[in-house]
Parts: C-alpha cells; structure tokens; sequence
C-alpha cells in the first residue's frame, strides 16, 4: 500500500459527489482515481471535473489495478453485490449504509469476509463519529451515571424525495438509530415493534408518517424511537440516555442566538448534510488512515447486519402489530 490509499468511487449521485469531494480536499491520506455509475453521463462529469478514470461499470472499478479500496454510494438494492465484488478481489471497502436489503445478503457478505481473513468492509455509520454521539458514549462508559435503562430518539425531517415509501422510513432513516442506540448502550436487541400513532396532515405521500419504534435490548434496556419523515419543522436529531443516576443528551449543533423584539431565538437545521458534515469528515480522514494502516476500527459488517436484522423485525411488527425477536445468529470471533 502506498502512502495514499488509491480509492475508486462508485455512484456519482449526491452523496457520491459530495463524498469525492471531501476525500479530494479534506483527506490527505486518500486520492481519488476513478469512478462509475449506472448513468454514465454522471460518472463521466465527474471523472471530467477530477482529471481521472471513468469506468464503464462498478466490477472494472473493482477489478482495476490502480485502485486500492472502494468507495460504495450507488443505490442500496446494488449494495451487495458490490460489496462481495470488492470481497472477491480482496480490496478494502467503505459501503454508505445499508450493508444490504436482506440479513441473508449479509450474512454472505459476512462469510466472504470471514474466508479473506481479516476485515476488508466498513460501513457507513457515520453518527460514530459525531462529537456529540462520542461524548455520550464516553460520559456512559466512565460509569458515574451507573448503568443506562433506556434511550429516547428521535429523528425529524422535513422533507423527503418523490418515491418514498413506508419501509424506507426504517431502512433509509431510522437505520441510524438502530445502529447508534446498539453502540451507545453496546447491546444487541431482542425484540423489536412499530406502535400505531396518530397520522399528520403534513406528509405529503402516501406512507405512514410518523412512526413510533420501540426497542428492548437483551439486558433489558428500553428505545423508543419517533421517526418523522416528513413535514417536521426542521432536521432535528434527538437522543436521551437515562441511566440510574442521571440523563446524558445528545447536544444540539451549535448556533447563534438572537434577542430581539421581546423574543430569543435560533436557527435549527433543514438539512442532514448540514447536521453531520464535521462527522463525515472524520469518518473519511479515519477510514483512510485505518486502511494504510491495514487495520480497520470503523462500523463492521456485523454492524450492518445487526441493523438490517433490527430493521427487518421493526417492518415486520408493523404487519403483525405485536413485538417480534430480533434473531441474530453467533457473532463471528473476528466482530468482537
């Protein structure tokens, strides 16, 4: 490996872009050589705008010699395949979240990475890496707050983009907090269920808006979840931690205070690029150094099976209207 990790980007959408061009100007551990896409003309204006190769499909990506680790932000049903592609060759990579749609492409990412022997796939989790989400962690894990019971959460949006639909409210949205609620308790679920709530007039679709999840954990811990994906006031994260001897919160962003007129006031977020740019920053300058490193410690592929399980129990409570297990088979000794 050289001393810059050689990276070739597959999806040239917007998060495709705006990943290239974090790693481009922010990430001095990483080069951007090459990209793809399913629109040709779309990886071909940015392999233009960067001076570099524009490949035909997503396997000549991989399969090229000049590039040492790949970058996955195409749509999620092509996730997979992808992922076991990079497997295959043996190249470290990084895959936007979901790892995949079903727990049983999961699982097969799992296995090909078991037999390659070493940790090839991140995922991208990137509320890890988010100061504030960091900090709690840490607050819980110095142990003066005794042990967490349970989490509140919530997730709001303002909008979403045309072809929304019901699931995509757990598999696209609330997945991020199936993931940081696991990490910050460092538990795995048992069960899993979609409370029925009072639908807004806002939702500008036809899919269920808002959501309630609940969550308990094997220890017994308890999350709570209000997902709303539409017609919310702004983009606001929330996140509570109770624990025996005290609440931990999840800090809003910082920003200006103004007086005036008899009131106070500040602007909150529209936007999750916005929310967490400081946290994608870092994921990327951290998953390079890790793969020069030949060692990764970001979000695992049992990460993205552990919410794609979660996930599939939440959609299906929503069907049955009852709680379901979240059944997970044995963590690999290579996860731990």
């Amino acid at each position: 490996m050289e001393k810059k990790v050689r990276v070739g980007v597959i999806g040239c959408g917007a998060i495709g872009r705006d990943h290239i061009r974090r790693l481009v100007g922010l990430v001095a551990e990483a080069d951007v050589v090459a990209v793809a896409d399913f629109v040709p003309e779309a990886a071909q204006k940015v392999a233009a705008q960067y001076g570099i190769t524009c490949y035909a499909t997503g396997e000549a990506l991989i399969a090229a010699p000049e590039v040492d680790a790949v970058l996955i932000t195409s749509a999620d049903p092509s996730h997979a395949g992808y992922v076991l592609e990079c497997l295959k060759h043996q190249k470290y990579v990084f895959c936007e979240k979901p790892l995949a749609q079903t727990a049983a492409d999961c699982e097969k990412i799992m296995q090909a990475e078991l037999a390659c022997g070493k940790r090839l796939v991140q995922v991208g989790f990137m509320r890890r890496f988010d100061r504030g989400y960091a900090a709690m962690k840490q607050r819980i894990a110095e142990g003066k707050l005794g042990d967490p019971l349970m989490i509140h959460a919530a997730h709001r949006n303002v909008s979403q983009a045309p072809g929304f639909e019901t699931d995509y409210a757990i598999t696209r949205v609330a997945i991020h907090e199936l993931d940081i609620s696991r990490w910050l308790l460092d538990d795995e679920y048992a069960t899993a269920q979609v409370l029925p709530v009072r639908q807004s007039k806002a939702t500008r679709g036809e899919w269920l808006n808002p959501q309630m999840v609940m969550l308990t954990t094997q220890s017994g811990q308890r999350i709570d979840i209000e997902v709303q994906t539409d017609g919310a006031y702004a983009y606001d994260i929330q996140c509570q931690v109770v624990c025996e001897n005290g609440i931990v919160n999840l800090p809003d962003p910082a920003a200006v205070v103004t007086r005036t007129g008899a009131k106070c006031s500040f602007d909150i977020l529209t936007d999750w690029s916005q929310r967490f740019i400081e946290a994608y920053d870092i994921e990327f300058q951290q998953w390079a150094q890790a793969v020069l490193n030949n060692r990764l410690t970001g979000p695992s592929t049992w990460d993205g099976y552990a919410a794609c399980v979660a996930a599939d129990a939440v959609m299906l409570s929503r069907k049955t209207g009852k709680p379901e297990p979240v059944n997970m088979i044995e963590k690999p000794e290579m996860y731990r």
